[in-house]
């Protein structure tokens, strides 16, 4: 951080801020070095926040994607076209107005509960492991968004100040604000708290509409549509509903925290192009879940 006497500005990882009882007479600020995460170069249009999404029926969201979405199925690592998928939905929201916060998982990395449950790792160790995974996957979807020409900032709650920003509230609400897709990764950055946690959170904190839950299915079934031919899918759901009949919508955890936030959950099938376009408009799709 550093002070200007002459412009009485405090520039603060790139977003300039008029220091207590100076004023800015209109001239650019120098800027402290940005992190690493800031140095992509963007489109001008970026200055602006997005001010489209007049039909939008949720204009802030938080869309949690999985690590295994990033992958084929059945693989580990990260597939270019499963990659270039999910970019292009995101991108494609964002052309919208739809302001987006992606929570993304790492199973497709590392699987840290597994290596726990086995006995081999201490569970905090393989939370960690678990965390530095979605840093991974953070990185390569800030890459391709930006690829397609849409701003993105790579935002961790843990320090790796090399690769991403620290999570801060207030600076990613901004991010937002500026059209920018904020890709928040590592979690909670506490271990015993898994990424659903993770998005139930920040949709809580960033004042989010609805948290999106991206899966391989269409929503919420009364069974496992691939092993029982006979399941159902619900449209609607209440939060009490999801509790009492257990069918593991998202961690406990989670959903209490949606419930007693009232921020609604949209579970639905990401892998369908087009899909997230159409939930942020209110189409009806996928299973919703409410009080």
């Amino acid at each position: 951080m550093a002070f200007h006497e002459g412009l009485s500005v405090i520039s603060f990882w790139g977003l300039d801020l008029p220091a207590p009882g100076g004023s800015n007479p209109g001239m650019a600020a120098a800027h402290s070095p940005s992190s690493a995460s800031d140095t992509t170069s963007e489109p001008s249009s970026e200055a602006a926040p997005a001010d489209a999404g007049g039909d939008l029926a949720y204009r802030r969201v938080i869309l949690k994607i999985s690590g295994e979405g990033f992958s084929k199925a059945g693989e580990f690592g990260i597939t270019p076209e499963e990659l270039a998928l999910i970019a292009d939905e995101i991108a494609a929201a964002g052309r919208l107005g739809t302001q987006t916060a992606v929570v993304v998982g790492g199973g497709n990395i590392i699987r840290g509960a597994q290596l726990a449950r086995d006995g081999k790792i201490d569970q905090s160790t393989a939370d960690y492991m678990g965390m530095l995974g979605t840093v991974i996957n953070g990185m390569a979807l800030k890459e391709s968004l930006e690829n397609l020409g849409q701003p993105a900032r790579l935002m961790s709650a843990i320090d790796i100040p090399a690769v991403a920003e620290p999570f801060i509230r207030a600076r990613a609400i901004r991010h937002l604000e500026k059209g920018r897709v904020v890709i928040l990764a590592a979690g909670t950055g506490n271990p015993f708290f898994t990424t659903d946690t993770c998005a139930a959170l920040r949709g809580a904190e960033l004042g989010a509409d609805v948290v999106l839950k991206a899966t391989k299915v269409d929503g919420i079934y009364t069974a496992d549509p691939r092993t029982d031919p006979d399941a159902t899918r619900y449209e609607k759901l209440t939060f009490n509903e999801a509790f009492e009949q257990q069918l593991g919508v998202m961690d406990l955890t989670a959903l209490t925290m949606c419930m007693e936030r009232n921020l609604p959950i949209v579970v639905f099938d990401f892998k369908t192009p087009g899909n997230i376009r159409r939930v942020v408009k209110g189409e009806p799709l996928g299973t919703l879940v409410t009080n």
